[in-house]
């Protein structure tokens, strides 16, 4: 892996630990400005097709419904129609008539940029305890497994599991990859999927080993679903990539591209992680 790269990952991997630890509105602020510059590379991809969302409009429910996703929870699935019909409301008022792909690309990027990642925030926030101001948190030491919030464990070990799956795919990828995955994206292998899976599998077990949850019920169909859905989210940005003629969503990383090309593994993931955490694993036997 080129040094480039790896000093890139490891700084992304570092401040991703450290803003899912503090939690809070420390979290949501950084997560806030993450969603906004993947958001700005999803409009320009769009843009190069032609079209023309109601970006900024976007932008602005967007943050609106990341507030929400912490403050008031219950709020977001109010906030996300209200702000797909205000902004169809602004497409329809424009000089120039909007077309179906303009509306379409304004709520993809609501959708897809903001509402399903918001489930992160919605994640660490579960039995969140604050220590710090902004309802921030830090664990005392030495450390307790089973006094850290739910949140924030759930949070580092779906976290853990998507690097693990990112990881995996690309090293042995490379090393060992001949089967083409999908035409969408060339270079991905089925022997990569493989491994990245696998990889996604072994972290989860290894987290449910630390949580005291069922390593096999809990931990490996949490990390089955996340190498699935991590995989899924990376062929999604592909395919919007290739359809506009563009080999990275953007270059604001050194040796990865674009904010997209880093997190488009976690955008599905967030709402099958808060969900298996919230409904499916408390049916579990533990």
């Amino acid at each position: 892996m080129p040094l480039t790269r790896t000093v890139s990952a490891l700084v992304a991997l570092l401040f991703a630990f450290l803003i899912v630890v503090l939690g809070g509105w420390y979290f949501t602020l950084a997560f806030g400005v993450i969603v906004f510059l993947g958001q700005r590379e999803i409009f320009q991809l769009v843009q190069a097709k032609g079209i023309l969302p109601a970006a900024k409009t976007t932008l602005f429910v967007s943050q609106l419904l990341l507030v929400c996703a912490h403050s008031s929870p219950t709020l977001v699935n109010a906030v996300l129609p209200l702000g797909g019909t205000f902004i169809c409301f602004y497409l329809l008022f424009q000089p120039k008539f909007a077309t179906i792909a303009d509306v379409a690309a304004s709520i993809l990027g609501l959708f897809y940029g903001c509402y399903l990642p918001s489930y992160w925030i919605r994640l660490r926030d579960l039995d969140a305890v604050a220590t710090l101001p902004l309802e921030g948190f830090w664990p005392t030491w030495p450390i307790q497994v089973q006094a850290l919030p739910m949140g924030l464990t759930a949070t580092l070990l779906a976290f853990s599991c998507i690097a693990a799956a990112d990881i995996g795919a690309y090293v042995m990828g490379r090393t060992f990859g001949k089967t083409p995955l999908s035409n969408i994206s060339p270079k991905k292998t089925v022997e990569g999927a493989v491994f990245g899976m696998a990889a996604s599998i072994l972290i989860g077990m290894a987290g449910a080993a630390w949580l005291d949850w069922s390593i096999w019920l809990s931990g490996g169909a949490l990390g089955a679903l996340i190498g699935i859905s991590s995989l899924l989210g990376d062929l999604t940005e592909s395919l919007m990539k290739r359809d506009a003629g563009v080999k990275d969503s953007g270059q604001l990383i050194p040796g990865h591209g674009g904010i997209l090309d880093r997190t488009d593994s976690y955008v599905f993931t967030a709402p099958i992680v808060y969900y298996f955490v919230t409904l499916l694993l408390p049916m579990l036997p533990q």
